[in-house]
């Protein structure tokens, strides 16, 4: 339940501090005094949408806290979780839940299992279709868990299967697909024959053919120095050298070594002389290359970053198209599992499927009654639960949408589509006192609850309300003197102006406050006669 909500600078609100109980917590007060502002403060922390619009004038951001007292969530610490919401005027939103930073949707879908807020606007757990066959569900209750539960441990194997099948391409078209691709990639590649360094040699020669003209000159050159100054040159200082070293052993070792240096460089000629010759390309060799080296590319981009992974890459997919080739009677025996899961699987589905329907028929009853002593006689909610061929779903093969018809002769809509906020409220009220042991969600807020009636409607209104509250915190605005008291706790709002600013006070009321605020609202004065009225009415609930 929520135990405290905090606000500040939201529209005339300053900033307020609500403690809220178990059970019916009614808000009353002044016209334009803020009533609404807190219910659309629960819709903010709730993860609705904001406008800035509503933010204080003069403040630049509005804030929203609330602690929870949930003492079996996960979240919970010390049983309480708090949440917070930060709103600036540059629309840049802070949300956290217990300290941790979240996203406004994440916000959003935590407190999709706590609180409901039912009005004109609205868009909760009831008024969302997918959500119609947990209800019907809920309330049906024991009868459903076993086949339910049976059906769900064999929907998460038939999961696996299909999921198993994908993975092994159990899908005949999905296998051929990949095979037909795998072996085209293993013919592009087994065709362009790719050896190790490849490339490199390419390139080396692409090198080569671009600086051919500059390579021969310098060749050239250097052949004629060597050929023609170096060696001759060297041959004469030998042929000096060895006049003398038969003189000194020195000369004779520096003769030897000239000599040494003369044969090098003869070879050196000899190969300078080679390199020429390896310069002789042809345009056509130029092309052969320049295409070589563009298919070398080409595979790069596809298979790998050279040619190495290139060639790795080939013998993985050759081993794989032999594993889906081999796998086929794997994935066989897969098949007939599966075929076997969803014959027990129609079985339950439609086990399950019986059981709603007989149900859905008990349940649309129940609301209708609600409704009609909600004075919406001529309203009548049609439960539907529609069988879905061809498709296994997590709950069975049932599609389940609650519909309505507000008035006599029109045409039966889904529920989502009620557009009179106080017809709304007093149909969700209708829906959640016949779900309300079945339904999960600990806090329900009405809004628009009492528009547009009184009297009897009023009284029952009243009733329902007080009986929700047995399982559920409920929060209402109410204008009604019957609804106000049936109140566990009544808060009375009020607005004041103070240094020409307006601002909100909140003030719980004690049980005498109670008897005059009912008297007040009864007759818009608190006299003798509308006090007793008001203590009738308060006894009533005591009673």
């Amino acid at each position: 339940m929520i135990t405290t909500l905090h606000i500040k600078n939201i529209g005339i609100i300053e900033d307020i501090t609500i403690d809220f109980g178990q059970g019916l917590n009614i808000l009353t007060g002044e016209t334009g005094a803020g009533k609404t502002l807190i219910i659309d403060s629960l819709q903010i922390i709730s993860g609705g949408r904001f406008s800035k619009e509503m933010i204080r004038k003069g403040e630049n951001q509005s804030y929203v806290e609330m602690c929870l007292y949930a003492p079996k969530h996960k979240e919970a610490i010390d049983g309480n979780i708090i949440l917070s919401r930060e709103i600036n005027l540059n629309g840049k939103n802070m949300c956290k839940i217990n300290g941790r930073m979240v996203t406004v949707n994440e916000l959003k879908e935590f407190m999709r299992s706590f609180v409901e807020i039912h009005g004109q606007n609205d868009n909760q757990n009831l008024l969302e279709n997918k959500m119609h066959l947990y209800y019907l569900d809920g309330f049906i209750g024991e009868k459903m868990l076993e086949p339910k539960q049976k059906y769900q441990v064999l929907y998460e194997r038939y999961c696996e299967i299909k999921q198993q099948l994908k993975v092994n391409f159990g899908d005949e078209k999905e296998r051929q697909r990949k095979l037909d691709l795998l072996q085209y990639q293993i013919k592009e590649m087994e065709e362009a024959n790719l050896k190790p360094r490849e490339e490199e040699e390419l390139e080396e020669k692409r090198k080569k053919i671009l600086n051919a003209e500059k390579i021969t000159e310098n060749l050239q050159e250097a052949d004629t120095l060597i050929s023609e100054n170096g060696i001759d040159s060297i041959s004469m200082a030998i042929r000096a050298l060895e006049k003398i070293e038969q003189i000194d052993s020195k000369y004779e070792k520096a003769s030897s070594s000239l000599k040494n240096i003369y044969y090098e460089l003869q070879e050196l000629a000899r190969d300078v002389n080679s390199y020429r010759s390896d310069m002789d390309f042809n345009e056509e060799e130029r092309d052969e290359i320049e295409e070589r080296l563009d298919l070398i590319y080409a595979l790069k981009r596809k298979y790998g970053n050279n040619i190495e992974e290139i060639l790795k890459y080939k013998e993985a997919i050759k081993e794989e198209v032999e594993y889906i080739e081999n796998v086929e009677e794997y994935n066989e025996k897969l098949r007939k599992t599966q075929k076997e899961v969803e014959e027990e699987m129609e079985k339950l589905a439609y086990q399950l499927h019986e059981i709603r329907f007989q149900k859905a028929e008990e349940l649309s009853q129940k609301i209708n009654q609600e409704l009609e002593e909600l004075e919406m006689k001529n309203a009548q909610i049609n439960v539907k639960v529609e069988w879905v061929e061809n498709e296994y779903l997590k709950t069975g093969k049932d599609h389940v949408i609650f519909y309505i018809a507000t008035n006599k002769g029109e045409e039966e809509k889904e529920l989502s589509k009620i557009a009179s906020g106080g017809e709304m409220s007093r149909t969700m009220l209708a829906i959640k006192k016949v779900l309300a042991d079945s339904d999960k969600i600990p806090i329900l807020v009405f809004d628009e609850i009492d528009t547009g009636i009184s009297g009897k409607t009023a009284n029952s209104v009243a009733n329902k309300l007080s009986a929700i509250a047995n399982c559920h915190q409920v929060m209402c605005i109410s204008h009604l003197p019957n609804i106000t008291a049936m109140a566990d706790y009544n808060y009375f709002i009020r607005k004041e102006v103070k240094e020409d600013r307006t601002k909100t006070q909140v003030r719980l009321l004690q049980e005498n406050e109670v008897i005059e605020e009912i008297a007040r609202i009864s007759s818009g004065e608190v006299n003798e006669i509308s006090l007793r009225y008001a203590t009738e009415l308060r006894n009533k609930k005591v009673s």
